[in-house]
Order: structure tokens, then C-alpha cells, then sequence
């Protein structure tokens, strides 16, 4: 039978109110919680199901006696602790993801600070935040790519910070080592440090860019290269700064280099700075949604990025990368909040549920319920407003990694 609990999931121990009914043991935890009724959804029911006749007394179907009140109330206390617990270590992990990135920005910005007149105290900063998120994420095992909370961070600092984290785990993706990972982190920090010395309205290109205006806000790669000349960054860093926004079909800027030209960083660094800025432009009402962005990399814009490096960054983020607002099989709605880049088909989630406060909303992993699919993709405007409301999908994109969760690991139940 295909069933609904009508209450909220802090009241009972499965990982969604509504699901299909696979074993004895959801029976007998469904007596436990001590309801008047279940209802249930003949159409989503298995074919073979069959209601009880009205003439069989209802004593020969319930095969058992249920289980005394106390009993009852003790089970769904110890499953209450428990959920309260995991909700805590949830939004625990999360505050530490926000920390971490937050903390990464303001480096940035003392780094944005000393670039001009003490560029060794610059690179020391530069090589001491890199080195530590290199350290970090080789010791994880498998990573898990996590969307941050609305606001984290300092503005100025937001764009090099994602597009570092995004490259460190696409670079490990792609076996790179640990020198090669500093190296790629390094350069994605930097690379658009050269933006300094461009006035504010030419930092972002617009379409309405005059000719003159545009060769000013393409020769902010050739500043960036100098400021990390001035830093004394080893050649493959600055071959990297040099190539961010060049593409492999010739179509990049300055020097419209292609292919076997660019070095591995800089078509890491390249692909990555294009994710991002689809995702965050300058203008909002540009921004794509993470699913969204990949579709278009994929779909129009393959050509222009290696196919190993893009193969590797689509397996890396998954179908719905964090941010992807979606639909889940069941018709409820949803924000992808993580995925763990080895097994990136099965993302966990925060489900919309108007019975649970939207602070005390669990995030369900989607790989512990195997019958509960994504079907489709959405744009926030898609969304009804409630649904709007519940899930706040996030006016600017960012990530960052942490350790991936064992199989055994409680946290599989949310």
C-alpha cells in the first residue's frame, strides 16, 4: 500500500510521509505511533493489493494487538530525541560550511588589500588559505559539494572563493595532485585580481559594451597576470591566470588560443569561472539555475571546453547540481542541498512541507529512498508561492565540500 501520515516528521521515524509500504517492520513501527487511521492511495498502490472485504470483520485484520499507550508514547519520544538530534547535527554541519567560506572571503579581501603594495605578505595569505582547503579535501575521502546559506561571505570575495572550491573538486576529480591542485586553487583565487585596476561599471561585460569598453574589461586577464608576476607565482599558475577565459574551439580572449594550446588549470579554471557567472551574474535577473547552467554548458556550449574536463565536471555535480530547484515523483517540491560527487544521481534534499517550520526542515537523502525520484527541474518563478516561500531558493549561488557521511551513518535516515 502506498500511504500518507498526516503529521509531522518530527512525530514519526521515516524519512518521508508519504511512501509505499516495503516491509513487516514499517508495519509494526506504523502501530507504534498509535493512529486513529492511515490513509493510503489505491492508485499508487501495488496492482496486486486488495482491500479488505466489508463483510470480514475487522478483528481478522488486525492480526496483532497493538502496542499499549505508554509503550507507544515511549516510541515516538525516543524517535522525536532522535530526530531532533540529527536536525541539530544537520544544521550543525552547515554552520560549519558557512564558517569555512565566510572566513575564506575576508582572506580574500586582506589579500585584495595587500596585493599592490606588499605582494608577499599577498601571496603568503593566498598560499595559506589554498593550502589549507587542498589539505582538507584530500583528507575527506569522498566530498560532499554543499549549498550555503542565502548571504554567506563578503560580497567582493564571493566569485574567487566559489570558483577555488569548485576547482579543487573538479581538479581532484580529475586526478590531479596535490602540487597540481595548489597550483589550479591558486590561480582560480587570483584570477581575477587584475579587476582591481578596472573602473566599477567595466568589471562585468554587457552586451550594450562598446568596442573600447570591451578590450578595457578584457585587459583586466593581462592586469591579473602582472599583479601574480609581482607576487612571484610559479609559471604554471600564471599560465592558468593568462588562459581563464580562452576556449578550446578558438573562441576566448585575448589571445583566442585553443586545444592543445591551454594548459590542464586553465581549462579547469575556465570552465568553472563560466559555471559560476552563469549562475551569479552581475545582473540576477540573468541568473540560471545550477541545472540549468550545466544544461547550457552541455547542450550549446561543449564545444568550447576540453571533453574530459567536462565530462568529469558533469559526473562531479550531478543531473541537479545544489540550488536545483526540483520536483520530486511524489509532486512535492524541492531544493537540491548537497551531492556527493561519487554517487552525484542521488542528491539530498529540502522537501516542502507546510506541517514542519521550514527552520526545522530535514534534509532527505534521496539515495535512502530508492522509489522517491527527481522528475523535472524548475525555475524559482515555477514555484507556487508557499512553496516559494518554504524552500527561499538562493539569490546567489555558493558552495563548499565537506567530508561525505559513512553508508552506516544516521544521517542516511533523514
Amino acid at each position: 500500500m502506498y500511504i500518507q501520515l498526516d503529521i509531522g516528521w518530527m512525530h514519526h521515524p521515516f524519512p518521508v510521509s508519504s511512501f509505499r509500504i516495503a516491509s513487516a517492520e514499517q508495519i509494526e513501527t506504523l502501530r507504534g505511533l498509535g493512529l486513529a487511521e492511515v490513509r493510503y492511495f489505491p492508485k499508487k498502490s501495488d496492482p496486486e493489493f486488495q482491500e479488505p472485504s466489508a463483510d470480514v470483520p475487522a478483528a481478522t485484520v488486525e492480526t496483532e494487538p497493538a502496542p499499549s499507550e505508554p509503550a507507544a508514547a515511549a516510541s515516538v519520544d525516543a524517535e522525536t530525541l532522535r530526530r531532533r538530534e540529527l536536525l541539530e547535527a544537520q544544521n550543525l554541519a552547515l554552520a560549519a560550511c558557512d564558517q569555512r567560506f565566510s572566513a575564506a572571503t575576508r582572506k580574500y579581501q586582506t589579500l585584495e588589500r595587500q596585493v599592490s603594495d606588499q605582494p608577499d605578505e599577498a601571496r603568503i595569505c593566498g598560499e595559506a588559505l589554498v593550502a589549507g582547503c587542498v589539505s582538507e579535501l584530500l583528507e575527506n575521502g569522498d566530498s560532499v559539494i554543499r549549498l550555503l546559506s542565502e548571504g554567506v561571505g563578503e560580497r567582493n570575495g564571493l566569485h574567487p572563493v566559489n570558483v577555488l572550491v569548485i576547482s579543487l573538486l573538479l581538479g581532484r576529480a580529475l586526478g590531479m595532485t596535490s602540487d597540481e591542485l595548489h597550483e589550479v586553487g591558486i590561480a582560480a583565487l587570483l584570477h581575477d585580481l587584475g579587476k582591481l585596476k578596472l573602473p566599477p561599471n567595466l568589471r562585468q561585460p554587457t552586451a550594450s559594451m562598446i568596442p573600447m569598453e570591451r578590450t578595457r574589461y578584457e585587459s583586466h586577464v593581462g592586469e591579473s597576470v602582472t599583479l601574480a608576476k609581482r607576487m612571484g607565482l610559479a609559471e604554471p599558475v600564471l599560465k592558468a591566470i593568462a588562459q581563464h577565459h580562452e576556449m578550446c574551439d578558438g573562441s576566448g580572449f585575448p589571445l583566442r588560443l585553443s586545444g592543445g594550446e591551454l594548459s590542464r588549470a586553465s581549462q579547469v579554471l575556465a570552465l568553472v569561472n563560466r559555471y559560476d557567472r552563469m549562475c551569479n551574474p552581475a545582473n540576477g535577473v540573468d541568473a540560471l539555475t545550477p541545472h540549468e547552467a550545466l544544461s547550457v554548458l552541455f547542450a550549446q556550449l561543449k564545444s568550447r571546453f576540453d571533453s574530459v574536463v567536462l565530462g568529469a565536471f558533469i559526473r562531479m555535480m550531478g543531473v541537479y547540481p545544489p540550488g536545483s530547484i526540483v520536483q520530486l515523483v511524489n509532486d512535492r517540491y524541492a531544493i537540491v542541498a548537497s551531492v556527493n560527487s561519487s554517487r552525484p544521481l542521488r542528491p539530498k534534499v529540502i522537501v516542502h512541507d507546510s506541517r514542519v517550520p521550514k527552520e526545522e526542515a530535514p534534509i532527505l537523502d534521496l539515495e535512502t529512498v530508492p522509489e522517491l525520484g527527481i522528475r523535472r527541474s524548475l525555475k524559482p518563478s515555477q514555484l507556487p508561492r508557499d512553496a516559494l516561500d518554504y524552500l527561499s531558493p538562493r539569490q546567489r549561488i555558493c558552495y563548499f565540500f565537506e567530508r561525505a557521511v559513512s553508508g552506516g551513518h544516521d544521517e542516511g535516515d533523514l
